[in-house]
């Protein structure tokens, strides 16, 4: 490390050193020191714009990362998504609430899936309900279907039956030869009269 910064110890990612915060702490006290040989910090990094500021307690931190595969850079990419997420899950869920908490976030989420659970569940039993309903009313139009077509058949029969009996019987004609002599008959009595 050509400069004298306390702030800048990115390289621990790289040689998978203690934890941060045991480092950072460690480290926090020698911040007060003056560079040594008489370099400033801030003419030892060149383009200071895109590091935070040398005060702040956290780490110095490119904003561009140095490349996509450093760990740090993957993980801040990881956190940045879960965020995201975070923040459009407390949209889905009210959308006029104001962000807050991750965990109040979990649990509204996890209140509102137990909610949309029992209701689906309500609504698969009502389904089966409607469903039975269903087969019973399509049983019940096969045998009205059936009786219908019984009824129909009968008075078909009816109907048949009436005909032949409103109609004169045929097996009771008097013989022709009958018939002359009895019109002979009514003629005769007709004549006389």
């Amino acid at each position: 490390m050509g400069s004298n910064s306390v702030e800048d110890y990115s390289w621990i990612d790289d040689v998978g050193g203690g934890s941060d915060g045991e480092f950072r702490w460690s480290l926090d006290g020698l911040g007060d020191l003056p560079p040594a040989s008489g370099v400033s910090i801030e003419s030892s990094y060149g383009d200071v714009s895109c590091l935070e500021q040398i005060g702040s307690r956290k780490r110095a931190r490119n904003e561009l990362c140095n490349g996509p595969k450093s760990k740090a850079c993957r993980e801040k990419m990881r956190r940045n998504r879960l965020n995201d997420r975070f923040v459009e899950l407390s949209s889905v869920l009210d959308p006029g609430k104001p962000k807050s908490d991750k965990a109040s976030i979990l649990s509204d989420t996890a209140r509102a899936l137990v909610q949309l659970r029992s209701e689906a569940q309500q609504l698969r039993e009502s389904n089966e309900k409607l469903e039975d309903t269903i087969k019973d009313l399509k049983a019940e139009k096969n045998e009205l279907r059936d009786e219908k077509m019984r009824l129909k058949a009968d008075k078909e029969k009816l109907e048949q039956q009436l005909k032949v009996r409103s109609l004169p019987p045929t097996g009771f004609l008097p013989h022709p030869a009958a018939f002359h002599a009895a019109a002979a008959f009514h003629a005769a009595a007709a004549f006389h009269a």
